[in-house]
């Protein structure tokens, strides 16, 4: 895999480190403790979850009401509002790791039961799937306000987020709920299929759910943000908590998710910084797994917290869920510096 630069050696050898790397790393803090500070402001405000709008009654003779479309109404959504953050900047692109061809056999379905398939609502203009977003670990749905702002702005319209529990102790119960929220959303809208964008912890879960119960039947591609694929060391005190030890390298959860997956269907887009003080190495945000269709995206500038919510880095993200097909590549990097 051939995303890895001489850059993370220099972060971790201040005596090599050159003068540019230093204001960067600076500034990157900086924009850290600013973006924790707002964190804080807005977090009570997603505590709960979000309400969401029921399907419309069919008309007689079938149909629903005229301009009716299922949405989720958050309280933290601002579907049309303009952003408040910087205008979204264009990424400067460099690509990283090559896509895999995939197999059509579904994975097994983890003893998971399902409803029977949705059936399709009539088409619309916007035929992009829904896009679920998945909070980190101790957050909630406040994370993503910049993110599903930008979302709506461009035109989607089913942005849905799904908060569990601080006290959840086990990734894969996790998962299982995240599978029953998409079959809920799937039957609610109508579509076959979802986009996830999940930041840290959050792409950990959607990745077991997508690679271990057959979600990747349901998500057609999944974009992760600072997630520990290959297990972190940070935060070493945090270790008391299970779902922390699960997010070790070593564990029984990151050696399962590097088993097999043979024609898991799913694409995946793994954006990692490499000012992330959270991923421990850097590059265990990035995923190498033979039979996944993965790239990795570096992003250059920022850190961990900044992720979800840097203009540039949604735009890249709205770039990679509206790419299709298996070959397709993101154009580089995200370079916010």
């Amino acid at each position: 895999m051939k995303v890895l630069s001489f850059l993370p050696l220099l972060l971790r050898s201040p005596g090599l480190r050159p003068a540019w790397l230093s204001s960067t790393l600076i500034r990157a803090t900086a924009l850290e403790l600013l973006i924790l500070a707002g964190h804080v402001l807005i977090y009570p405000s997603g505590l709960t979850p979000e309400r969401r709008t029921p399907l419309p009654a069919p008309l007689p003779g079938g149909g629903a009401e005229p301009d009716a479309a299922p949405r989720a109404d958050g309280d933290d959504d601002g579907v049309r509002a303009a952003d408040p953050a910087a205008a979204e900047a264009d990424p400067a692109t460099s690509t990283a790791a090559p896509a895999k061809t995939r197999a059509t056999a579904p994975p097994g379905s983890g003893g998971i039961t399902r409803p029977a398939e949705a059936t399709p609502l009539p088409a619309t203009a916007d035929d992009r799937p829904p896009v679920v977003l998945m909070h980190g670990f101790i957050d909630n749905r406040s994370v993503f306000v910049l993110l599903r702002r930008s979302l709506a702005r461009h035109g989607w319209r089913h942005v849905e987020s799904l908060n569990y529990s601080p006290l959840t102790c086990d990734i894969r119960t996790a998962a299982e709920l995240l599978d029953r929220h998409v079959e809920e959303i799937c039957a609610r809208t109508g579509s076959r299929e979802v986009d996830i964008v999940g930041h840290s912890l959050g792409g950990l879960i959607a990745r077991y759910y997508v690679q271990r119960l057959g979600g990747d039947r349901r998500v057609r591609t999944l974009v992760t943000l600072g997630t520990p694929h290959g297990g972190t060391a940070a935060a070493p005190l945090a270790g008391a908590h299970p779902i922390v030890r699960q997010m070790r390298g070593g564990s029984d959860l990151i050696r399962e998710l590097r088993r097999p997956a043979p024609g898991c269907r799913t694409r995946f887009v793994s954006f990692w910084s490499e000012l992330d003080r959270v991923m421990l190495p850097v590059e265990t945000a990035c995923i190498d797994h033979p039979d996944l269709d993965a790239v990795n995206v570096r992003v250059t500038g920022i850190g961990h917290l900044a992720l979800p919510v840097h203009p540039a880095v949604a735009s890249a993200i709205r770039q990679a869920l509206e790419s299709d097909g298996a070959a397709t590549r993101i154009e580089g990097a995200a370079s916010v510096a």
